[in-house]
């Protein structure tokens, strides 16, 4: 792809940034038109500057840069809206939402289906009762969007639809393979479930719980063998709480 030279007011989100020589930031975005970008935001953290006021996560952002979306120069940014107001207790999905858009987006690699999704969740993790729904989602257009998503309501070999009631294996990187042997098998997912995860429906615990199984062996398999850091925290966060609740 050919990297613009100059753009002006582009939609995007801020994702991660980090400190960079004495007064300036590394500052990774997900825009809407040129996707996943790196800039180099200089003199952000001088003293008297308004840059910390407006880089902020979890906000709809209007961001201009000179030079290539991979490694160009920050030369304005602003709030295009409210931060979403996303729920104390969701802000570890939050994270989680931005780390998968960094480990699974290509740099540079327009993706406007996916900015749009991830606008959609952010807004949904306003509210704690619809945190795994809105994960879940995001998930799957993900990895739709990346074409590794599998499809859920049919069977990989001869097209046939799957059955609500009959019990089926998935393989995360294929889809729906085929009738599982007993209902008992811990891998097993009940045709239901995987319909409405298809069909983006999951209003049931059940179905929610399928979703995030196998949705999340399908990411894993993107992944190919790396570590997101928001699952490790998230699992010694929660190891800290069972440890008090025992304690």
């Amino acid at each position: 792809m050919t990297a613009a030279r100059r753009v002006q007011l582009e939609p995007a989100y801020l994702l991660h940034q980090r400190d960079w020589r004495d007064s300036s930031r590394i500052v990774e975005f997900f825009t809407r038109d040129h996707g996943r970008i790196t800039l180099f935001a200089k003199g952000v953290r001088r003293a008297g500057s308004g840059w910390p006021a407006v880089l902020l996560p979890f906000a709809p952002l209007l961001v201009s840069w000179s030079g290539s979306g991979d490694g160009g120069t920050l030369t304005a940014a602003e709030l295009a809206g409210r931060p979403l107001p996303v729920s104390p207790g969701c802000l570890m999905s939050a994270f989680y939402l931005n780390e998968l858009i960094l480990k699974l987006l290509g740099r540079e690699d327009p993706h406007p289906d996916v900015h749009e999704a991830y606008a959609m969740a952010l807004g949904a993790l306003a509210d704690p009762a619809a945190e795994h729904r809105a994960l879940r989602l995001f998930e799957k257009r993900l990895l739709e969007a990346i074409g590794v998503g599998p499809e859920y309501g049919h069977l990989v070999s001869g097209g046939s639809r799957v059955d609500p009631d009959t019990y089926y294996h998935v393989d995360p990187s294929r889809g729906v393979t085929g009738p599982a042997r007993s209902a008992t098998d811990r891998s097993a997912c009940l045709g239901a479930d995987l319909l409405s995860l298809g069909g983006e429906e999951l209003a049931t615990p059940a179905s929610l719980a399928t979703a995030r199984r196998v949705l999340r062996a399908a990411i894993d398999a993107a992944l190919d063998g790396r570590e997101l850091t928001s699952r490790r925290v998230a699992r010694a966060v929660h190891g800290l709480r069972v440890g008090k609740e025992e304690s």
